[in-house]
């Protein structure tokens, strides 16, 4: 049994580890949500919510009227053959109004944090950078984007606007999304300069330059918007 603590996050860790070990071979059909579920020991909703995070990584491939398989390299790995899955929040607000709201509230909340980050939070944010770079080395997905969560979640935290962390709450899950859908289409190049925009994000914040680390941030994330092709 997988613990309860952020369950599908741990679900999707276990089939990402099933998939990068050759359990689920490139090609080969999942089983049902329902034997899927059971031999996890976790309920359908919390598999069905790995499976969709999976999917927007590339590494699961659904076919309707087929069912859901493990993508092939082709399929998985980044590079121009790729495509990034379906928006999953169509049907509230567009991906294109998510980045331009990140860039927004984003900008501004990066603003408002300059001056107010301990030394140990700025360690964290080049800690959970230097993670994103390793694991986007060895191809773990998951944890590069859990650790670019991690990056932009500090600086959030240390924003002077209580509304403003509130605001960027409750849009977490679309944010993150757009965190998540251009990792099938990110070339290594356009990683290695994530890593540098996030560094230089750093060092404007940790130089208590607020007008610097909003510009720095609003460029990260649109340059973030153009791999998936937008221009907000």
């Amino acid at each position: 049994m997988l613990s309860k603590t952020l369950v599908p996050q741990s679900v999707a860790r276990e089939i990402q580890t099933m998939i990068r070990s050759g359990v689920l071979k490139a090609g080969e059909k999942i089983p049902s949500q329902r034997e899927f579920s059971q031999t996890l020991g976790v309920s359908r909703a919390s598999l069905r919510e790995a499976l969709l995070t999976l999917e927007t990584l590339g590494l699961l491939k659904t076919e309707m009227g087929r069912g859901t398989f493990v993508a092939t390299p082709a399929e998985g790995e980044s590079q121009s053959g790729a495509h990034m899955a379906p928006w999953r929040y169509s049907d509230s607000y567009s991906v294109f109004d998510v980045f331009q709201t990140r860039i927004l509230l984003e900008g501004e909340i990066a603003r408002l944090s300059a001056g107010r980050l301990t030394q140990l939070q700025l360690e964290k944010m080049e800690k959970a950078t230097q993670t994103m770079e390793e694991c986007w080395a060895g191809q773990d997905l998951l944890a590069n984007v859990e650790a670019d969560l991690e990056f932009h979640g500090i600086i959030v935290s240390a924003c002077s606007n209580a509304m403003l962390r509130a605001l960027y709450q409750n849009v977490r899950d679309q944010v993150t999304e757009t965190q998540r859908q251009p990792i099938p289409i990110t070339d290594p190049q356009r990683m290695r300069d994530s890593i540098a925009e996030h560094r230089r994000i750093i060092a404007a914040l940790s130089q208590n330059d607020a007008a610097l680390a909003r510009r720095e941030m609003e460029g990260h994330i649109r340059n973030t918007a153009r791999c998936a092709g937008l221009k907000p």
